[in-house]
Formats: C-alpha cells, sequence, structure tokens
C-alpha cells in the first residue's frame, strides 16, 4: 500500500510518501508545497491543488491521510489552513483516491506511542520507524511523514478489521 501523507496549510505544505513493504514502512519522497505570502490565495490554492495532483500522479497513492484541524487559539491560521485543506481534499476528491483525516493526538499515539509526544520525540520516531539515518526536514515533511505512518498502522490494526476506526472524508 502507498500513502500520502499530509500537513495541511497555505504557505507551506508538507508531505510525505511511505509505501508498505512486508509489514515496514519504506520512505518514497517527503518535502513541502510552498506558496508565496504575496500571491492571491485563489492563485495559492489552484498551486496547491495542482502540486497535490502531481503527487498523485507520481505516486499513485492507495490512500491519502491528512492532519485534522487543530484550532488552538490563532482563528486566522485556522481559516488559512481550511483553505489549504480544501485544495487537498479536492485534488484527492477528483483523482478518486480515499482520503483520512487524524487529529495531532492520533498521529502522536500511532507513531510515539504517546498523545503528548514532543515534535522532537515524533521526528525522531519517524526517522527510527522510516530507518532513516537523520530525523527528515523540514519539520512540515516529517509531520506529513508521521501522518502517512499513522494512517498505515490504523489501517493495518487488529480494530480495523471489525471496521474502520476513522472516517473518510470522501
Amino acid at each position: 500500500m502507498t500513502i500520502l501523507g499530509i500537513d495541511p496549510g497555505v504557505a507551506t505544505v508538507g508531505f510525505g510518501v511511505i509505501r508498505e513493504v512486508g509489514g515496514a514502512q519504506k520512505p518514497q519522497r517527503y518535502g513541502v508545497i510552498t506558496t508565496p505570502a504575496g500571491m492571491r490565495l485563489a492563485l495559492r490554492l489552484t498551486q496547491i491543488k495542482a502540486d497535490v495532483s502531481e503527487l498523485i500522479a507520481t505516486f499513485k497513492p492507495d490512500a491519502i491521510a491528512v492532519e485534522e484541524l487543530f484550532f488552538n487559539t490563532n482563528l486566522k491560521t485556522g481559516i488559512a489552513v481550511a483553505h489549504g485543506r480544501a485544495a487537498i481534499i479536492l485534488a484527492g476528491e477528483e483523482h478518486g483516491i480515499p482520503m483520512y483525516e487524524y487529529t495531532p493526538l492520533q498521529v502522536k499515539k500511532a507513531v510515539a506511542g504517546y498523545g503528548q509526544a514532543t515534535k522532537v520525540q515524533v521526528m525522531d520516531m519517524v526517522r527510527r520507524l522510516l530507518s532513516m539515518d537523520v530525523a527528515p526536514k523540514p519539520d512540515d515533511a516529517a509531520d506529513a511523514l508521521a501522518i502517512a505512518i499513522c494512517h498505515s498502522r490504523t489501517a493495518n490494526s487488529l480494530m480495523n478489521i471489525n471496521g474502520p476506526t476513522v472516517r473518510p472524508t470522501i
């Protein structure tokens, strides 16, 4: 199974592609999609959708895992991330790829075994789980790989045999 993990945003969208091989996850590619700050929002979203579509065409994922929105105190940032998520979801829908959402807590638990794990702990576990020499950079790409790992572990869990534990967004 090939999974495209996405850490949504507008200025920076993290992506990570992993492939399951014999029960282990292997990184295929990771990085970020960036859009210039001065660019009109509609053009930024168009670019994000086009770049995600290109990732889908290149890697042909079986599933897309995206981080669910988490509103802390900055509503303006949350709204911008929601715009970016919409472009990502639209790209997945247009390609007919099942999409799954995970909260930051679910991702941390699946990757580090602890829902309150720090970013450093999660990044180190991503490095270990994907047998990488160094932790992936930048942080947005590492987060996207963690989201992909979360989906891999959730999709293959014993609980999932009796039905999905997460809901597809499609």
